[in-house]
């Protein structure tokens, strides 16, 4: 079972080490590039601000975006701002979100999030927890996947495993930190692959952050996975 105020909490913890990194930060870094292609620093951190709102309007029955492409004009607009006004939009809009995870609520309704997807809202702070905790990696700001939060990344892992489960293009593989196994790909009567490694690298593959290189595969190649 999601406890959302467990995950409320996380999110309030990784919201504050993502703005102690950043404020180390300056103006040039942040037109730096990320890690993510074709975005700066300053388009992750334009993104995170925009998202903890948009998480607001599902929290609050809204639409989460009025459109994809309003979405990417709010951050290509936002990207080239100074750091100070990074900084201020962050604190500010992670506000919002903890005022709207605090207001009482029915936290086992279903929400729909973009392109028709629909949750439970009990996890929407769990996917506000995933959004920060992975664009800190992404800032190559000197926070990395091993850094994470045991819980977080056992849990995501368990998240996307899940969401690759029953995809066509995905093959049947187990993955294995060694103590703890995970099934995703197609339906099959037994896995056809077997992936291992950290819990760091196998998240990093999952999450499309790492190419898998570091992964020891058997039964047949590492599996291509589909874009989140």
């Amino acid at each position: 079972m999601m406890d959302h105020a467990h995950d409320l909490a996380s999110v309030r913890d990784a919201t504050e080490r993502l703005l102690t990194a950043v404020g180390e930060l300056d103006n040039a870094a942040v037109t730096e590039p990320s890690r993510l292609p074709g975005w700066t620093r300053g388009h992750v951190l334009a993104h995170l601000a925009r998202n903890a709102d948009a998480l607001v309007n599902v929290l609050e029955g809204r639409p989460m975006y009025v459109s994809g492409e309003a979405r990417d004009a709010d951050i290509e607009r936002d990207a080239p701002r100074p750091l100070d006004a990074h900084l201020a939009d962050l604190r500010e809009s992670a506000a919002r979100f903890e005022e709207a995870g605090a207001a009482p609520g029915d936290w086992s309704r279903t929400v729909e999030l973009r392109n028709g997807v629909t949750d439970s809202a009990r996890r929407v702070p769990f996917r506000r927890w995933v959004e920060v905790e992975l664009h800190h990696v992404d800032l190559a700001a000197g926070y990395e996947l091993e850094d994470l939060p045991a819980d977080f990344t056992e849990r995501e892992i368990g998240f996307l495993a899940e969401r690759f489960t029953g995809h066509p293009e995905v093959a049947p593989t187990r993955l294995s930190d060694g103590t703890r196994v995970w099934s995703t790909g197609r339906e099959a009567d037994a896995p056809a692959v077997t992936v291992t490694g950290s819990r760091a690298d196998l998240l990093g593959w999952l999450a499309g952050r790492r190419d898998g290189s570091a992964l020891s595969v058997t039964g047949g190649p590492l599996p291509a996975l589909p874009p989140l």
